[in-house]
Order: structure tokens, then C-alpha cells, then sequence
């Protein structure tokens, strides 16, 4: 009976000290030291590294190992062209009278407004040459644009092929240089190839290089002034054998409408002079060597009365092309020196949204930018105050011709405010409305945001 009582005693005390026990194990943890690897599988502490011998390095031993650093293309953008990427991109046009090739290379440079003015001719056929830049003085484009309407054979494959246009207004705007040097090349080839001559539409003028050293020049001019004819080739043809297989030149067949008994392989065909003269406002005298397209501001206001000769280099006069950002509408620029050089000289209030890939009014690519909800008052804004010239600001389908690609070379790049900002500004105006105690009217339009978002479905 008391070794019973005993042992019952023994079980009570070892049920008290146990509980006490057991934490105090657990603070102290294992005798024998951890296994090899532990630390490096430790989790990192939420708290500030400690200091001290107690400290658990969780770092792995020996200097940090950084990754590959990044090339210098890579760090700031894609990388320049090639030259040879370059010629590929003007072969097309490099044949051009001096004062076309120029206009071409200024207006590639707002790919948005090239759709707009293609559009326009496209719905008024009959309107040509000086009348068609006439009829389009008052429009919202740059000024190179709207000259381009006398010449729908250049803007028309211009807007089809609208990955290769927005290509070259990049080569142009970063290497402008290139682009001239790139041309010369060409013109050398062609020459060499006796596919490039003076007759009754053009005259070719070759400038040998000066003694001591330099490029030869050969400019291409109208052999009449007031009639202006566009030639249409094969590259692979007038240039002579292609030194670039990787990178083959840019090129589509010359539309019939304009190049009537054209066929594949045969050189420089001109098609129909145009009475044009009255759209032709630069030259390139300064392009060869000076890198520098001339305007004659006197000529630009014959296309754009409300031409601004305080957007030329050093605000001259007469002087140099200047690119011009406000008519850029939203497409982002190829890379940051790019955008970070024109971005921010536009003079317009709301023109630095555009460059973060936000449109404005004049931006309805897409229908992007058609829910603009959060300003409806009144239902005074319902989509129609900005359908000048019929469906021109309905660029919704870039490339036409199977050369508009999407990624990051798409020429839409950048343009109007995406569908999710759309919705945050009707969400944001529902909102106001229901707290307001406003009811929202049954039937009508004037709510409906031209028909981007419908009674606020998500």
C-alpha cells in the first residue's frame, strides 16, 4: 500500500515538472550542431540583418557574383541600325527626285497622320495634284503629310505597309545621317548598274568627290519643274545584285492605277507625271553633307497656311527641318534618346500625356479612345466632333497590305488610352453619379460613350 502511495507521488511530481521542462528544451535546442547546409536553408529573417557572433549569415560565402551586365543597346533601348538595315529600308525610295525623297522621309516620321491623309484620298478620288493639297490646307496634319495627297502613289503604299513607314521615320529621326549616306549608296549602285540615267522625266547630276576625299553626290531632279514623276522599281533589279541577303530591301509591286504596263524585272518605270509643283516645299542641298533637310517656308505655307517657321532648327527662316512632336498623336518613338530629344519640346499643353501612350481627341485608333466618359456633359460629346474628312481618324487596321505587324515595332505603339483606363473613368463617373443621387437616363446616347462601354459592363 505505500510503495502504491509512493509511486502515485513519483507520477504526480514528474506531471508538475514536465510543462516546465519541455519550453525550456525548446529554447535551448539540439545539443549536437546542425547538419551541413542548414544556414543556406534557413529562412531569411524579416528583421534587420544582425550583428555579432550569435548571427546567422544567410549570404553565401565569397564576393557576390552579379549577373552579365547589360550591352549599351540593351541598357538604353534597341540597338542603331545596321547599315545595311538601312538601305533595306530606303531602297524603295531612294530613286526619288531629292525633294520627294525628303518630304517622304520627313512625313514617315508621323505614321498616324500618314493613315489619316491615305484615307482621305482614298474617299475623294478626284481630287489631285495641287487641288487635292488645296482641299486639305485646313487639316490637323504636318505639313510634309498633307503635300503627300498630290501623290497617292507614294502615300497610299505608305499606309498599307505601315511597319516599314514607321521603320524609316525611326532610322530618320536617330540616324539621320545614315539615312543620307545609306541613299548615296544606292544611287552609286544604281548608276553602276546603268539602270540610273537622265532622259525626258528626270535629270541625274553626279558631283565627283573633292580631291581630298569625300563621297560622290548624285542628285536626281525633275526635268521639268512643274511636273513631278514618282519612279516605281524592283530593288533586286536597278540596284544590281543585293549584298545583303540577311536583310533584303523592302519591297511591293507598284500599283497598276498609277504605273499602267509595269512588270516584274523591268527598271525605272515612271507612270504619269503629276502637275504637282505647288506641293513641293524641301530640297536636300543640304542632305548630302550637311545631314539637314531645307524648307522654304514661303513654298510650305502654299500647302499649310498655318505653317510655323519657329519649329526649324535655331528658329531660322529658311533653314532646317525640324521634327515636330505634337503631330507625333501618341505612337511611342523607337527608343528613349529618341523620345527624351522630341518629347518634350511640343508646345501644346496636353501633348506629354501622349508620349506616356496616352491619345488625344484626334486619336481614335481602334476605338481606344472612344470611352472618354468622364467628360460627356450635357451629351455634347458623342464621338462626332471629330470626323473631319469622313472615317479618317478610324485607323484601326494600320497595314492593309500584310507589312503592319504587331509587337514592339507596331506603328500604333503608344496610341489613345487602353480599354482599362476607359473603364476606370466610367467607373469612377458611375460612381460620382450613384453618391449624387443622379439617375442614369433609360434609352439615348448621351451616356453610352460612343459605344465603348455599355451600362458598365466588365
Amino acid at each position: 500500500m505505500i510503495n502504491c502511495k509512493s509511486q502515485w507521488a513519483r507520477a504526480y511530481l514528474l506531471w508538475l515538472v514536465l510543462p516546465a521542462t519541455i519550453p525550456s528544451c525548446a529554447d535551448h535546442g539540439p545539443a549536437s550542431p546542425p547538419p551541413s547546409g542548414s544556414a543556406a536553408l534557413s529562412p531569411a529573417p524579416s528583421s534587420p540583418v544582425q550583428s555579432g557572433p550569435g548571427a546567422v549569415n544567410t549570404a553565401p560565402s565569397g564576393p557576390a557574383q552579379p549577373g552579365p551586365a547589360p550591352s549599351g543597346p540593351v541598357a538604353s533601348g534597341p540597338a542603331p541600325f545596321k547599315p545595311e538595315e538601312i538601305e533595306a529600308l530606303v531602297a524603295p525610295i531612294a530613286l526619288y527626285p531629292d525633294s520627294m525623297l525628303a518630304q517622304v522621309l520627313m512625313a514617315s516620321t508621323y505614321p498616324l497622320e500618314i493613315v489619316h491623309a491615305a484615307r482621305w484620298v482614298k474617299a475623294n478620288p478626284n481630287v489631285k495634284g495641287d487641288a487635292a493639297v488645296k482641299a486639305v490646307e485646313n487639316q490637323p496634319w504636318d505639313t510634309s503629310v498633307k503635300s503627300l495627297v498630290a501623290f497617292p502613289q507614294i502615300l497610299e503604299p505608305m499606309s498599307d505597309k505601315l511597319d516599314w513607314t514607321q521603320k524609316l521615320g525611326d532610322a530618320f529621326l536617330a540616324q539621320q545621317k545614315d539615312v543620307f549616306a545609306a541613299v548615296q549608296r544606292l544611287r552609286a549602285h544604281a548608276k553602276e548598274s546603268g539602270n540610273l540615267k537622265s532622259n525626258e522625266q528626270q535629270n541625274v547630276i553626279v558631283e565627283q568627290a573633292p580631291a581630298g576625299g569625300g563621297q560622290t553626290i548624285v542628285k536626281i531632279e525633275p526635268a521639268n519643274p512643274q511636273v513631278i514623276y514618282v519612279p516605281a522599281y524592283d530593288p533586286t533589279v536597278v540596284y544590281g545584285a543585293w549584298s545583303y541577303p540577311a536583310y533584303p530591301p523592302y519591297y511591293w509591286p507598284p500599283y497598276p492605277a498609277y504605273y499602267p504596263g509595269y512588270y516584274p524585272g523591268a527598271g525605272l518605270a515612271f507612270g504619269i507625271g503629276l502637275l504637282a509643283a505647288g506641293a513641293i516645299f524641301a530640297d536636300c542641298n543640304s542632305c548630302w553633307g550637311g545631314d539637314d533637310v531645307n524648307i522654304n517656308v514661303d513654298k510650305a505655307r502654299n500647302v499649310d497656311r498655318n505653317f510655323d517657321s519657329s519649329k526649324f532648327k535655331n528658329g531660322e527662316r529658311n533653314g532646317r527641318w525640324q521634327h515636330d512632336a505634337s503631330h507625333r498623336q501618341g505612337v511611342a518613338y523607337r527608343d528613349n534618346a529618341t523620345r527624351d530629344k522630341f518629347a518634350g519640346q511640343s508646345p501644346r499643353a496636353g501633348t506629354r500625356d501622349q508620349y506616356r501612350g496616352r491619345g488625344t481627341a484626334n486619336d481614335r485608333a481602334g476605338a481606344g479612345n472612344r470611352a472618354a466618359t468622364a467628360d460627356r456633359s450635357a451629351g455634347a460629346n458623342r464621338g462626332a466632333s471629330n470626323r473631319a474628312g469622313g472615317d479618317v481618324n478610324r485607323a484601326s487596321s494600320g497595314d492593309r497590305g500584310g507589312g503592319y505587324s504587331g509587337g514592339r515595332d507596331n506603328a500604333f505603339n503608344g496610341v489613345g488610352t487602353s480599354g482599362r483606363t476607359a473603364q476606370r473613368n466610367f467607373d469612377r463617373g458611375s460612381s460620382s453619379m450613384r453618391d449624387s443621387g443622379v439617375n442614369r437616363p433609360s434609352g439615348g446616347g448621351g451616356m453610352r460613350g460612343g459605344g465603348g462601354f455599355r451600362g458598365g459592363r466588365r
